[in-house]
């Protein structure tokens, strides 16, 4: 009897160790002959990758190029932008807050903040620390993003100026993407604790998971060698640019870290909280931080394109959907010349994380490559070359958008007033003020609180001008209109530049009284 169960012992080992050594040398090498043709495929000039599962790091490797000039090569040390990654960090962190009895989820930000403001009485009466990390403000998607974005703004003031946004949505109807939000969730941490959150999520997180070589600071980058460089495209050209200092957003978007460190990041994740012998955060409350608390809309096209994904959702720092039948758990990040995707899949015991030093779209179709080889999809697509079709079709559509504009534009008009009638500062209760000057006949703008945003403004027609911003390539050229009273005085400018990201309309930019 001894021996049988000895036998069913020896079994139920053997089961255990399948399951945990569920990634096989085939997925790894099919993965990395991917991950190699995809640089040349979409112009990456490199990336840094992680594959685990709950004990065992199954890859973890660089590839291609720190950079365009000096051509030194990415390893898994080679340390990236991982930009809203960091929510989750943010958000683990305030879970950590709740294990102690410090905070509650439903506790009112107000409670904790008590400066803190929105739109509404109601809604700044009744946001929530929960509603502050899903998305359900009632704000639209990177609303406010220009008030911190190259700004001189502290966290705090980017957090007062929020109240002057206007929603789009009813509070908790619908989903809008907020980094003001994460910021003011970051902003908690201090309240209660009297600790910054660049202190705790070091200490708490950082140091304890063995994160040893990831920073929360552009400015600790001299402290570190083996850094990749940001990439953006110019004309369908790559471009290397400067590191952008996000301290003033740190709880929404400032890791930087490597494979090797996220890869200590996502077993972490995969152990529930769990830390070599140490619980860091209760099983019930990572539960918590990847249960859905705002649900996103699965389109018809969505559908089509995933037929195995039937919800999506987000989390408390994380984006959750199922696929081939899998719950995942995953996170982007967008930033100035990276983009970055964390995947982990709690039922599989794997997880994955992206690292690209450049502004491309290769993390999407790298991260289902990536599902499907480990999930062991069937049906297995070419992602890469349906998500650069749907780019060459967006890219048709916006230039022939902008020759229909350049189509209808009247080229013989003038300026209604004289160039130097146009000089001034504008500004408004969002943003403080923008100032237009002249400069040996040509007018120049200058968001005092941003020094990057500075550029020429050249005539395009009527009181329309067009302005492009050289230190920030990434952005579009877009174009400044001055509004004019009855008295035929310039009242009032507005700016618009056509991109996902930052709404410049936001801006009520007033003609401000001259200054003395």
């Amino acid at each position: 009897m001894k021996k049988y169960f000895t036998l069913i012992s020896i079994a139920f080992m053997l089961i255990f160790q399948l399951a945990e050594a569920q990634v096989t040398p085939a997925q790894l090498q099919k993965l990395d002959s991917i991950y190699q043709k995809a640089l040349t495929d979409w112009n990456v000039p490199g990336m840094g990758i992680a594959i685990v599962s709950r004990d065992t790091v199954w890859l973890s490797k660089g590839y291609g190029f720190t950079d365009i000039s000096s051509h030194n090569k990415v390893d898994n040390n080679t340390l990236f932008a991982l930009a809203s990654n960091t929510k989750a960090f943010t958000a683990t962190s305030l879970a950590m807050l709740v294990d102690r009895s410090q905070l509650n989820w439903s506790d009112k930000v107000i409670d904790h903040l008590p400066w803190f403001a929105l739109y509404d009485p109601y809604v700044t009466s009744e946001m929530t620390v929960e509603d502050l990390l899903c998305h359900r403000s009632g704000l639209a998607t990177f609303s406010g993003d220009l008030i911190w974005y190259a700004s001189t703004y502290s966290r705090e003031e980017v957090i007062r100026r929020a109240r002057y946004l206007k929603p789009v949505y009813g509070f908790r109807t619908q989903f809008g993407y907020s980094n003001i939000m994460f910021i003011t969730a970051g902003e908690l941490i201090p309240a209660i604790t009297g600790t910054s959150w660049d202190d705790f999520v070091q200490h708490e997180i950082l140091d304890a998971i063995g994160m040893k070589r990831s920073l929360l600071h552009v400015s600790d980058l001299p402290k570190r060698d083996n850094i990749a460089q940001p990439h953006t495209y110019v004309d369908g050209k790559l471009l290397q640019i400067p590191w952008l200092d996000w301290n003033n957003m740190a709880p929404a978007g400032s890791l930087i870290s490597s494979a090797n460190d996220m890869a200590k990041w996502l077993q972490f994740n995969l152990n529930d909280g769990i830390r070599g012998d140490d619980t860091l955060v209760s099983d019930a409350q990572m539960f918590t931080l990847q249960s859905p608390h705002t649900i996103l809309n699965v389109s018809k096209g969505s559908t089509n394109m995933f037929p195995s994904t039937h919800f999506k959702a987000y989390g408390l720092g994380w984006t959750l959907m199922d696929y081939l039948g899998k719950k995942v758990v995953s996170h982007n990040g967008g930033y100035d010349g990276m983009i970055s995707q964390t995947v982990f899949i709690p039922e599989a015991n794997v997880g994955f994380v992206i690292m690209t030093n450049a502004l491309s779209s290769l993390y999407y179709p790298l991260m289902y490559h990536t599902l499907d080889v480990l999930l062991d999809n069937p049906e297995q697509k070419n992602w890469n070359e349906m998500i650069h079709k749907r780019i060459e079709d967006r890219e048709k559509m916006t230039k022939k958008a902008t020759e229909e504009m350049e189509k209808n534009r009247l080229k013989n008009t003038s300026p209604s007033l004289e160039l130097k009638e146009y000089s001034g500062f504008y500004g408004g209760k969002v943003y403080d003020s923008i100032q237009i000057s002249m400069n040996k006949d040509v007018l120049e703008m200058q968001f005092m609180r941003s020094p990057l945003f500075h550029g020429k403004l050249k005539h395009w027609q009527y009181d329309t001008f067009e302005v492009s911003f050289e230190a920030l390539p990434s952005l579009p050229k877009g174009f400044v209109t001055f509004c004019l009273n009855r008295e035929g005085k310039v009242e009032k400018m507005e700016i618009f530049l056509d991109n996902p990201d930052f709404d410049f309309t936001e801006f009520d930019l007033k003609k401000l009284p001259v200054r003395k």
